[in-house]
């Protein structure tokens, strides 16, 4: 018997609010939401595929650099994890037993496998949310330099590496050029700042919005992906108005129409005429039942 997607939402919430939030299994979980055919045995498939290429990291492994390497050997060269241009046109890059198979993915999902791969076998590694791309890194993850470098970059005793080109490792000077590249800014120390399991998976599920909003035939994903990062226990209240506005383009405009006026009364006292907008889209919803 498979399990109702009501469970696994259940699952996915208690998760989040857990102590220690299993970053895999709550991958796994919005995964479920793409596939809800799917059973446990799939979930358990993927967690022991992680395990599998834990166990085939070599013993005694010792210091940040020789972690990088080893599991940018296992991982990048022998297994061929990687990301292409194409991957950000993929539903499937955001979903991490398809990333696991096809090995390919984005960056944050080939990050999340290098994460919790390295993690099983013992290695002090961490996620690293540069903007607009994601990274690895191996240290205590406290401050340091990039590699072998101590450099203006503030990296020290840390070494990144980038799991979409294979695990390449990163010189402060390319973590720059990363950042640069992306935003056209500096790169500042707290960017390096270890990321939280729960913001990985709220990057995740910001992915996936956005794959849908450039597919508006795709709303289903982005309403399920708008109402699991609800469910974590911080997120950006917009959410709410365009959990709103997704059920009004579903046709649903009842429901749409409550929820923009609930929507209304959390924002009336920051931004009345904010407020008063929403209250006139919630109007046109429930015109448009007659």
């Amino acid at each position: 018997m498979q399990p109702e997607p009501t469970d696994r939402r259940r699952l996915f919430a208690e998760e989040a609010r857990a102590e220690r939030p299993d970053l895999a299994m709550l991958c796994l979980l919005v995964a479920a939401e793409a596939d809800p055919d799917s059973g446990d045995s799939a979930l358990d498939a993927a967690q022991a595929e992680l395990d599998r290429l834990a166990g085939l990291l070599p013993f005694g492994i010792k210091g940040p650099a020789a972690w990088a390497k080893a599991v940018a050997d296992l991982l990048g060269t022998r297994c061929g994890f990687h990301g292409s241009a194409a991957d950000y046109q993929r539903l499937e890059s955001s979903l991490l037993p398809s990333v696991l198979r096809r090995r390919r993915g984005l960056p944050i999902l080939l990050s999340v496998v290098w994460i919790e791969v390295a993690r099983r076998a013992g290695a002090p590694v961490y996620g690293v949310a540069l903007p607009g791309h994601f990274v690895v890194g191996f240290g205590e993850g406290s401050g340091g330099g990039a590699g072998a470098d101590s450099d203006a970059s503030g990296l020290g005793e840390r070494v990144l590496a980038d799991p979409f080109a294979g695990g390449r490792l990163l010189t402060g000077a390319d973590a720059e050029l990363l950042v640069s590249g992306t935003t056209g800014a500096n790169l500042e120390p707290a960017m390096l700042t270890p990321a939280d399991p729960l913001d990985i998976v709220l990057r995740v599920l910001n992915n996936i919005r956005a794959w849908a909003e450039a597919r508006p035939e795709r709303s289903d994903v982005a309403l399920w992906a708008v109402e699991l990062s609800l469910l974590l226990p911080s997120h950006p209240a917009k959410l709410r108005y365009e959990r709103a506005e997704l059920l009004v383009r579903r046709g649903e405009f009842l429901h749409g129409a409550t929820e923009l006026e609930e929507y209304a009364e959390v924002v009336e006292a920051v931004d009345p005429s904010m407020a008063e907008a929403v209250r006139r889209r919630a109007r046109a919803a429930r015109a448009r039942l007659n």
